[in-house]
């Protein structure tokens, strides 16, 4: 049995029957305090997906990691940085109108959510590594265009399967 403490308790309330269906667990909320019940391999992947949902992705964004392929990454902010403005390394991260966050998320097919101080990278395995070092990059004030040229350059090409 996990426990997860969370503040956003109303919101996995609301999602309850869903997630325990979906990730086959037993999911007990009292206060702010998740508990989590089942085999361990399903506590573990309804852990990330609680977390993803505490960073603010949407349900059906956070249920992609019961998908093996898809994982989840934290970006501390604080810990790439000496800046103690944190809200205009924010602002940069998320750009004006959302644009940043938008074509970070078109050329790494990765989906994205700041929240506080922290970045969440959710999607393939293969593409988060990339989309983290552009988050890292932007944090450590590369501009935009010089990131978005790092990720183009650094395409991953699309296996098809037959």
């Amino acid at each position: 049995m996990k426990q997860i403490f969370s503040d956003k308790a109303p919101r996995i309330i609301k999602a309850k029957w869903e997630l325990e269906k979906v990730l086959n667990v037993k999911i007990q909320v009292k206060g702010k305090d998740i508990e989590i019940s089942g085999e361990p391999v399903n506590e573990f992947v309804a852990e990330k997906v609680i977390d993803a949902l505490n960073l603010g992705f949407e349900m059906k964004t956070a249920i992609l990691l019961k998908e093996e392929e898809f994982i989840l990454e934290i970006i501390n902010i604080k810990e790439h940085t000496k800046r103690r403005d944190l809200e205009t390394i924010r602002a940069r991260i998320i750009g004006t109108e959302r644009k940043t966050l938008a074509t970070l998320e078109h050329l790494t097919h990765c989906f994205f959510q700041v929240k506080d101080n922290f970045v969440g990278v959710l999607g393939p395995a293969d593409w988060v590594e990339n989309a983290q070092q552009a988050i890292i990059s932007l944090i450590k004030g590369s501009k935009q265009a010089n990131v978005y040229a790092f990720l183009e350059h650094h395409q991953i090409p699309k296996i098809e399967h037959l």
